[in-house]
C-alpha cells in the first residue's frame, strides 16, 4: 500500500445527504483490498479563487489515505465521471505504508487536532482576559470622572457661597 492524500472540491448546490453519498462512495472504493482512510476533514463550503465549470464556490473535502494504486485510479475515474465533482488533486506522500505507520499518522492526526483546540480554548481565554481588563479599565475611568465631577461641583459650590 501507498499513502496519499486527496482533496476535492464538490458542487454547492448539492444537499448535505448527496455530499455525504459522494464521500461514502469514494471511501468505500479506497477501502477496497485493506485500504485504509487516515483522516477525513470537511472543510465546508469556500470561495474559489477562480471559477470552476461556472461555480463561484465549492465544498471542500481533504482525505488522508493509505491504498493500493489501483483504487485511486478507479476514484480518479469516478471524479471524472461524477458531475458533482468539479475538481480534485492527488498527492503520493509515500511509495509503501505498514499497519503501524498508519497508526502513527492516526496518532499524529489527533494530536494535531488535540492541539488545534487547545489553542483555541487558550485563544478564547485571552479574549476574556482582556476583555475583562478593558471593562476594568473603562470602569476606573469612569469613576475617576464621577470623582472629578464632584470635585468641580463641590469647587463650585463653594465658590458661589463665597
Amino acid at each position: 500500500m501507498r499513502r496519499y492524500e486527496t482533496i476535492y472540491i464538490l458542487r454547492p448546490t448539492m444537499s448535505e445527504e448527496e455530499v455525504n453519498a459522494v464521500i461514502e462512495n469514494t471511501n468505500a472504493i479506497l477501502t477496497t483490498d485493506g485500504g485504509q482512510v487516515i483522516s477525513l476533514d470537511k472543510w465546508g463550503l469556500r470561495t474559489l479563487a477562480y471559477l470552476i465549470k461556472k461555480e463561484s464556490q465549492g465544498y471542500y473535502v481533504f482525505c488522508d489515505y493509505a491504498t493500493a494504486p489501483a483504487n485511486v485510479s478507479e476514484m480518479e475515474r469516478k471524479f471524472r465521471i461524477d458531475e458533482a465533482v468539479m475538481k480534485y488533486m492527488t498527492i503520493k506522500l509515500a511509495d509503501s505504508i505498514t499497519d503501524e505507520g498508519i497508526d502513527a499518522a492516526r496518532g499524529e492526526y489527533e494530536a494535531a487536532i488535540a492541539a488545534a483546540a487547545e489553542a483555541e480554548e487558550d485563544a478564547e481565554k485571552q479574549e476574556e482576559e482582556k476583555t475583562d481588563s478593558t471593562k476594568k479599565v473603562t470602569e476606573e475611568k469612569t469613576e475617576k470622572a464621577a470623582e472629578a465631577t464632584k470635585a468641580t461641583a463641590a469647587t463650585e459650590e463653594t465658590k458661589a457661597t463665597e
